[in-house]
């Protein structure tokens, strides 16, 4: 069984940048039903990466908690 939920992002405002909390995640694209098929990235050691169907750039920030992003709408909730 998972200990966690992977997190899902966003990018539906059409923001240049998403900034995260996590480097391994889900990017949706846009909002349903707008979205792309839901696809896992992972950094690994990088900070950031380019999501290869809507190429939304995510930037990882360590601050942020593991389910939070700026612009926080970005945060898809299900």
């Amino acid at each position: 069984m998972a200990d966690s939920v992977v997190p899902h992002f966003h990018n539906t405002d059409g923001v240049r940048v998403v900034t995260i909390g996590s480097r391994e995640f889900m990017c949706i694209g846009a909002l349903p039903p707008f979205d792309h098929p839901h696809v896992f990235l992972d950094m690994g050691d990088d900070t950031e990466i380019v999501c290869p169907y809507c190429s939304t750039l995510y930037s990882w920030d360590d601050s942020l908690e593991p389910t939070q992003a700026k612009p926080p709408q970005s945060v898809y909730q299900d």
